[in-house]
């Protein structure tokens, strides 16, 4: 199961972007830019940006996650989103002894499958282990020829084996991972990996994502999630044709 955990955000987020939207559309000056910005003239502010369609304010709020629990499967998958900044942990750095795996949940449901599955894990585990013991011997001998220490052959060597052993690692297993996104990146992610359609891994993460971030920006993110929230479904003739129960569900996310 992922565990997404909101680590930082910019502060006072929507009243930041109001900010920027002021500096848009009236005269004032920077240093009496926040003047006048309560609650209430801020929820205007942000309300009247998704009304209009201007999303370029927004950008200067951003959210930082830590996600972990997630396969390389995801990784694949949520760094195709570019405006974003990855932190991931190296498999060239950290060796995978014992590694942790993700089962898909329609595997899990079916006694043979999930059998096979972990018999595959196992198997790749082993590979990975004999991999990463035969390659070490080889480079720690090399190390030790041009006169490294054995600490520090020992050491390097790890280092190269890991790198090439990695390759028989599957998707399936673990990887933790800090992300960033800006408001408008966050809300078009949503707007993609909320939707039915989407992967169930990436889709699990994208709604904790977003549950986190309506706790500290509630206005910005009223109407974030697949696109049938807010108007007509983006998948045509793909559409889940389930518009009214999602509205429904992704009312209420943030406000438990």
């Amino acid at each position: 199961m992922a565990i997404v955990t909101l680590l930082c955000y910019t502060p006072m987020p929507e009243k930041l972007v109001a900010s920027a939207a002021k500096l848009c559309y009236s005269p004032t000056n920077i240093q009496n830019i926040q003047e006048g910005l309560d609650e209430e003239k801020t929820s205007q502010f942000v309300k009247m940006l998704a009304d209009l369609g201007h999303d370029s304010p927004i950008e200067h709020a951003s959210f930082t996650f830590g996600i972990e629990g997630v396969s390389r499967s995801l990784m694949a998958q949520i760094t195709r989103h570019r405006i974003a900044s990855f932190s991931v942990q190296s498999q060239r750095y950290v060796a995978e002894s014992h590694f942790e795996y993700v089962i898909p949940p329609e595997i899990e449901s079916i006694p043979e499958a999930k059998q096979e599955f972990l018999k595959a894990m196992e198997e790749d585990q082993e590979h990975y282990e004999h991999l990463t013991a035969v390659l070490k011997e080889k480079h720690e001998k090399e190390w030790l020829s041009k006169g490294f220490s054995p600490k520090q052959a020992a050491s390097k060597a790890q280092k190269q084996s890991i790198e090439d052993a990695r390759f028989v690692l599957p998707n399936a297993c673990t990887t933790k991972m800090i992300c960033t996104m800006n408001a408008r990146s966050l809300r078009h992610f949503f707007s993609l990996r909320c939707c039915n359609r989407a992967q169930w891994e990436i889709r699990d993460v994208a709604i904790q994502m977003l549950a986190l971030v309506k706790k500290v920006a509630p206005d910005l993110f009223a109407v974030s999630g697949p696109s049938c929230v807010r108007g007509a479904c983006s998948e045509g003739k793909m559409s889940c044709g389930k518009a009214e129960e999602m509205r429904s569900y992704f009312k209420g996310i943030g406000e438990e």
